[in-house]
């Protein structure tokens, strides 16, 4: 494989430099079983290349990704916006206690507001604020209309396959690592 961060391949190649090392690990030792390496390497090489455009396109939306998840996640809630810090931490794979500091920071910013949830004299809720609301539409809009250039070359068909395999892939994997 070549030094750089950069994968030897063509968009319109059948062949890539992953091809490459299944074959030359076939030639020195039969039999040896390849497979993995060209799916699992070629992950690691996508996520490679996609970590540092990520963190360009969404540290150009103003917002940490902390904050960004907090705020999606009251957005994806639907209408009030707003939603128990418990339910939040489910939502987000998170620790209760990480989600209290996500909530301070984003509180702090005018992004969120925590109120006394309904009914409930010790409950709290965390209400998406109309800056907030604001701000994550914004970033939305501009991470999904980058991430959508970024898959500009492939078809709705070859997206739909790619999908499906990845979310096969990623159920497997979880089962088998015990996550």
């Amino acid at each position: 494989m070549p030094h750089s961060n950069r994968p030897a391949v063509s968009p319109q190649a059948s062949e890539d430099a992953i091809d490459r090392v299944q074959r030359e690990w076939l030639r020195e030792r039969p039999g040896t079983p390849v497979g993995p390496i060209g799916i699992l390497t070629r992950i690691r090489l996508i996520a490679r290349l996609l970590e540092p455009d990520h963190r360009r396109a969404a540290a150009r939306t103003g917002l940490n990704a902390p904050t960004r998840d907090l705020l999606s996640t009251l957005r994806r809630s639907g209408s009030p916006y707003r939603l128990a810090p418990g339910t939040i931490a489910e939502r987000s794979l998170l620790t209760p206690g990480a989600i209290s500091q996500r909530v301070a920071s984003a509180e702090r910013d005018g992004l969120v507001r925590r109120r006394r949830a309904s009914g409930d004299a010790r409950g709290v809720v965390v209400e998406l604020t109309a800056a907030g609301h604001e701000r994550i539409e914004r970033a939305l809009d501009e991470l999904l209309l980058h991430e959508e250039q970024l898959l500009g070359g492939l078809t709705a068909a070859e997206r739909a396959r790619i999908e499906d395999a990845l979310r096969l892939l990623l159920a497997r994997l979880a089962d088998r690592l015990g996550q």
